[in-house]
């Protein structure tokens, strides 16, 4: 076969292959150590990409390949960038050659700095590598809430309604799941800038077991039934702790619950309107953590004085070079992680933080929270203007909560002599639990705005996540999506 027929060949294969591709999917490995490459950039066109996951998987959809001509390209710090045809093909492996390189050749036309001056430079030029400009961002969001729980121990003593006795107050707890994960994803689009923001969800889902908030719902009404049969309308009750009371109208109890029924009717019928304004909190609040943020906890800039860095290494990236620094705490400040600064500009492209001991804690009358894990990871691509933005955003923020605590519900009614006293339950909780969240950000696509575009741009404030059971990856089919960890993708509700 002549060179020319083996060259159309393959032209025509290639053409085929790609055309006709639902997906390309691929694992990014180091070829040294055969570890997966987390957070490596998958470039797919001017300003736009994806992100591999913490196990080095990618999946580029089907849009998306339209629109690229014939290569991606892959890159990681410390690593030879890597150009890969798109083939239709699954489970790929796309190995990353550890870049090689003189420190002689990475200071060729910049001066030898100390780590102190390298810190002052950093923060020179906040405002000029990081400008506050109004865009439009194609965004994936993903948040993840996992609770384990320790101890549930309602400690019933004693009470004068027949059917709130002990075995029920047992059942009770024994119906509350000891692990618990949920899971919601967002495909949107995110207009605005460092502090005003605008939110339209494209398509979103939440992931979780039913079952559970059935479980709730009916020793919800299981409650509501007691609750009706054995307390008079005229009453009002009083729940104390401790040296804690506050009084509570039936009458008024009865009223908000009918409401709070007819408000989740409404919301099932239109979409819930919360839903949509939470996400946005959440990505607003990563915003707000951003390092250079005024009130943001990670501090290692604004209160540079009261940590301790270390100047490790060299990397490259992107042909450009990096400083590796890390940074640990002086006496009482809160975190420790690594800083990567291009040496040209001094901006940080990269930054991983990790606490290194609550972040705030509260114990008082057997109340307990700690705030036990604040880390994550921000990774930042140079716009068309020149400034930064952020391409992928995470945080984990996990907390301890105890309550050791007697609690005391009485009914009272006006119209009874004496003292007044219907019923009662006592109870002595002890409850103890660790929470986790994990909230991830990822930036396909920016694209500057005027101020007109922004108070014009839309904003779908009821939204009507799909639930799903299990995970299933047809679901995200023709959207672009950071692909799910080991947990999520094994996650299924045991009927």
């Amino acid at each position: 076969m002549s060179f020319l027929k083996i060259t159309l060949t393959f032209f025509f294969a290639l053409l085929f292959s790609v055309g006709s591709a639902q997906t390309f999917s691929a694992k990014v490995m180091d070829q040294d150590t055969g570890e997966p490459i987390s957070y490596a950039t998958i470039e797919t066109g001017k300003n736009q990409g994806i992100i591999t996951n913490e196990e080095g998987e990618f999946t580029i959809q089907i849009d998306q390949i339209k629109q690229i001509q014939d290569s991606i390209y892959i890159s990681y710090m410390g690593y030879e960038t890597k150009g890969v045809f798109l083939e239709a093909q699954e489970n790929l492996e796309i190995v990353l050659i550890p870049k090689i390189f003189e420190l002689k050749e990475v200071f060729l036309t910049t001066e030898v700095l100390t780590v102190s001056e390298i810190i002052e430079k950093v923060q020179d030029n906040l405002e000029k590598n990081y400008t506050v400009d109004l865009t439009k961002k194609k965004i994936f969001f993903r948040e993840s809430d996992l609770t384990k729980v320790k101890k549930m121990d309602f400690g019933f003593k004693k009470s004068s309604i027949e059917e709130l006795n002990k075995e029920f107050i047992d059942s009770i707890a024994s119906l509350i799941p000891k692990k618990s994960a949920y899971y919601k994803e967002v495909v949107g689009d995110f207009y605005g800038d460092y502090s005003q923001h605008k939110l339209f969800i494209t398509k979103a889902a939440e992931l979780y077991d039913k079952n559970n908030d059935l479980s709730a719902e009916g020793i919800g009404k299981e409650l509501e039934r007691i609750f009706n049969e054995n307390v008079k309308k005229d009453s009002y009750i009083k729940i104390r702790s401790g040296v804690f009371s506050t009084k509570m109208q039936v009458d008024s109890i009865i009223k908000e619950n009918e409401e709070a029924k007819e408000e989740i009717e409404k919301q099932a019928e239109k979409g819930n309107a919360h839903f949509q304004k939470h996400i946005k909190n959440r990505i607003s609040n990563l915003y707000e953590q951003l390092f250079f943020q005024e009130d943001s906890k990670i501090d290692v800039l604004d209160k540079s004085n009261r940590y301790h860095f270390v100047l490790e290494n060299y990397t490259v990236i992107d042909e450009m070079s990096v400083y590796i620094i890390h940074f640990s705490p002086k006496g009482s400040k809160d975190f420790k992680g690594t800083l990567y600064v291009n040496t040209q500009d001094f901006a940080i492209v990269r930054l991983d933080f990790q606490n290194v001991k609550p972040i705030s804690k509260f114990g008082l009358l057997g109340i307990t929270y700690r705030n036990t894990i604040y880390r994550g990871k921000m990774l930042f691509g140079k716009d068309t203007n020149g400034a930064y933005s952020p391409k992928y955003l995470e945080i984990e923020d996990g907390s301890y909560i105890g309550l050791d605590r007697p609690l005391k519900v009485i009914e009272k009614n006006k119209h009874v002599k004496g003292r007044r006293k219907q019923n009662e339950l006592s109870l002595g909780l002890d409850i103890r639990m660790n929470q986790l969240t994990k909230y991830e950000l990822v930036v396909f696509d920016s694209e500057y705005i005027s101020e007109n575009d922004f108070k014009d741009s839309p904003e779908n404030d009821r939204v009507k996540a799909t639930y799903l059971s299990q995970y299933d990856p047809t679901f995200w089919k023709d959207y672009t999506i950071m692909e799910p960890n080991d947990a999520i993708e094994s996650f299924k509700v045991v009927e």
